[in-house]
């Protein structure tokens, strides 16, 4: 956590968050997992990053930060799938 996030107010009630029950809490947008759910997830681990740096247009950067936060991930994403799309091409 930064000093920035630090300095704004929540307004959450946390005393009616922590005085809850189990029983109060609305799951309805969130079902529990079942077995079917499970049966076809496959685990991916990560790769391993490396931190570089990299001169990208400024027009292209604004486009994919406006799509909000994980921009870097979008474009690490969009990057594998044209390097896979080249791999498979040759």
């Amino acid at each position: 956590m930064n000093k920035q996030s630090l300095k704004k107010h929540s307004k959450t009630d946390w005393k009616k968050i922590d005085s809850m029950k189990d029983k109060d809490i609305d799951y309805s947008d969130s079902p529990e997992l079942t077995d079917d759910f499970f049966k076809n997830a496959t685990m991916t681990m990560p790769h391993n990053k490396v931190l570089i740096t990299i001169r990208i247009d400024k027009d292209i950067i604004d486009w994919f930060k406006s799509d909000g936060p994980r921009y870097q991930t979008r474009i690490n994403s969009l990057l594998r799938r044209y390097m896979k799309a080249k791999k498979k091409a040759s």
